[in-house]
């Protein structure tokens, strides 16, 4: 059980074309988001679907697969791990972001 400390597994669909970064290394950066629903019925027996969005980073091979199939609608499954970080805005506010880091990534649907 110790590999799975931090392990994130996801079926959802891309809300946005991916943003591809080349850094000045060479590594090529793919960041997208994806939508998770899952669907619950309320007390009066209402279908209520909640949706959760997760911003999505995926590097070399998956940054290279994202940037050539990857296209907002698309249904995907991703594994990878959460990571948190910050960062300080030209403002010089401190902002907190928590990102999947994309090991793998399987299309699917038509």
């Amino acid at each position: 059980m110790s590999t799975l400390r931090n392990k994130v597994q996801l079926i959802g669909n891309l809300g946005n074309n991916p943003e591809i970064v080349t850094m000045e290394s060479g590594k090529v950066l793919a960041k997208f988001s994806i939508a998770t629903n899952e669907s619950y019925r309320n007390s009066k027996g209402e279908k209520i679907t909640d949706t959760q969005w997760h911003t999505v980073v995926a590097w070399g091979h998956n940054a290279k697969l994202a940037e050539s199939y990857l296209v907002k609608g698309k249904e995907i499954a991703l594994e990878g791990k959460l990571t948190s970080r910050s960062f300080d805005t030209k403002n010089g506010e401190k902002r907190y972001v928590t990102e999947i880091v994309c090991d793998q990534i399987v299309l699917l649907g038509k």
